[in-house]
């Protein structure tokens, strides 16, 4: 998995590529330091698919945002991940954008 990170204003943006499963789910869980922010933005438009593990740790950065009045939004989830999302009921949970 590659990730593309960028920090400005509070706004943590993250693009990822490849695979966010068991394996590379522990890479995604160190670079989100989230000291100073109050708004992700996930671009998944390369994001091959994802894990329960990966699941996870979108969770934890949503009940993060939550926890401190921010906000986070999923940008641009191919078929495969939305339908992981909509299977699992998280797309009413989480804010994704087309």
């Amino acid at each position: 998995m590659q990730i593309t990170k960028n920090t400005a204003n509070g706004r943590l943006s993250m693009a990822l590529s490849g695979r966010l499963d068991t394996n590379t789910a522990p890479e995604l869980e160190e670079e989100l330091k989230l000291d100073g922010v109050n708004e992700i933005v996930f671009d998944f438009a390369e994001l091959e698919y994802i894990s329960s593990a990966g699941l996870r740790i979108l969770m934890t950065a949503q009940k993060a945002m939550m926890a401190c009045g921010g906000k986070m939004t999923i940008e641009h989830p191919n078929d495969m991940v939305k339908g992981v999302f909509d299977m699992t009921g998280l797309s009413t949970v989480f804010t994704i954008a087309p």
